[in-house]
């Protein structure tokens, strides 16, 4: 092989890889959607389900207030409100990725229903189709919080392939914002118990 030739192959190989590494980021951090709708699969996430010592209308209020409301500046890095309407937003949510070093946005609507029901819906993400809902429901000590949700993905096995690894993060998110939730909604109750 010639020096000439060894050197477009250098050059093609390092332009590939350059592609897919880019291909590959728009893909994490959600800036480049692939919505092709040819080979969609579906899979469930969650259920989760956290039980809140905690008023049905307090649980839905910490939930509720950063996208109706004003989001809390300690909020600003995860959450940003688009358009606000009486019961629905859009809003921009944001996760870090790859250690911190990169931030996953996703676009969602998010519709509630006074006090039983939260549902959101991806506009724009990592993968075409997400329908989350988080379902409160009154118990004898509280709330029950059940999330359950729906994830698709495109291009049959490679997307379920991704959507299995989107999924693993995104259920992470979702159980550390559950556990926010609890944690902000029994200590509202404490507060206003005395």
């Amino acid at each position: 092989m010639t020096a000439a030739r060894g050197l477009r192959v250098a050059a093609l190989a390092a332009g590939v890889g350059g592609s897919l590494a880019a291909a590959y980021l728009g893909l994490v951090t959600g800036a480049v959607p692939v919505d092709v709708g040819v080979g969609r699969r579906t899979r469930a996430l969650g259920p989760q389900t956290v039980d809140i010592t905690a008023p049905r209308e307090t649980v839905f209020d910490v939930v509720a207030g950063p996208y109706l409301g004003r989001t809390p500046r300690a909020m600003s890095e995860k959450l940003k409100v688009l358009e606000r309407g009486v019961d629905l937003v859009l809003a921009e949510h944001f996760t870090p990725v790859a250690g911190g070093r990169l931030r996953a946005v996703t676009v969602e609507t998010v519709r509630f229903t006074r006090p039983e029901r939260i549902d959101f819906r991806l506009v724009r993400g990592p993968v075409p189709q997400v329908t989350e809902s988080f379902v409160l429901s009154e118990t004898t000590a509280g709330t029950r919080l059940v999330y359950e949700g729906q994830m698709g993905t495109d291009l049959w096995r490679i997307g379920q392939w991704w959507g299995a690894a989107v999924a693993a993060r995104w259920e992470n998110a979702v159980d550390a914002s559950l556990a926010s939730v609890k944690a902000e909604a029994e200590r509202r109750t404490a507060v206003s118990s005395g």
